[in-house]
């Protein structure tokens, strides 16, 4: 891991895709380097009280977006500085890197299949590392794994997201849509009965009232000609 902060504390500026500056500041990465060395020495990077998850397979129609959905909990208390949530994809042969977030900034891979086709969708104060892929292709089809580290929890599993991109939605997606467009008619209806019910009842609860108001003078009218 504190390879891969040097690597990329030494990118070329040219490569990175919304600034000039180095992936991340020196300050950032001393803070970085600072703290695993500390827990390094005192034996914490023997914790593993992280525990990630993920969907597990998920299927996405080709052209479409899809929400490759990885949360985290954590013995340790979430310090936003110190979070790194790393993604991978491991096709049939080989892997290569997806997405990292360090230092409350997301890191978007400058090229490749992934370029300007990955989106962060996570929250980490909500511990939410989810990833949104842009108009997934055939190429997609593969194992993504969410990594989450929040020192002194650097150890721990890592989530896995099996992905396939098929042609059209599978018999049971199109059985789910239907069933929750059919669920949002019916509730709707349901609410319109309703309404209209109470509606109705108020009415005739109004009506009655008029009625009774009617028939009380009537019933106090005397007789002109009785003495």
């Amino acid at each position: 891991l504190l390879i891969a902060l040097v690597i990329l504390t030494r990118q070329p500026s040219h490569k990175l895709p919304h600034s000039r500056k180095p992936a991340f500041s020196v300050g950032c990465f001393e803070k970085h380097f600072e703290h695993f060395t500390t827990c390094a020495f005192a034996g914490v990077l023997q914790v593993s009280g992280m525990r990630v998850y993920t969907s597990g397979d998920v299927e996405a129609v080709n052209g479409t977006d899809v929400r490759l959905k990885c949360t985290f909990d954590s013995s340790a208390k979430i310090n936003p500085e110190l979070v790194i949530v790393s993604w991978t994809f491991k096709p049939l042969s080989g892997g290569r890197p997806v997405f990292m977030y360090l230092c409350q900034k997301p890191y978007l891979p400058p090229d490749g299949i992934f370029k300007k086709r990955v989106h962060w969708a996570g929250d980490i104060m909500g511990s939410d590392a989810s990833i949104i892929l842009r108009e997934v292709k055939f190429i997609y089809n593969g194992t993504y794994t969410c990594q989450v580290t929040n020192p002194p929890d650097v150890h721990g599993p890592v989530g896995e997201i099996r992905l396939r991109v098929v042609k059209t939605a599978s018999f049971n997606e199109l059985l789910y849509l239907v069933l929750a467009i059919g669920g949002g008619i019916a509730a709707v209806v349901f609410c319109l009965i309703v309404i209209v019910s109470c509606r109705r009842c108020k009415r005739k609860h109004r009506q009655r009232q008029l009625e009774g108001d009617e028939e009380v003078p009537r019933k106090e009218r005397k007789d002109p000609t009785a003495w």
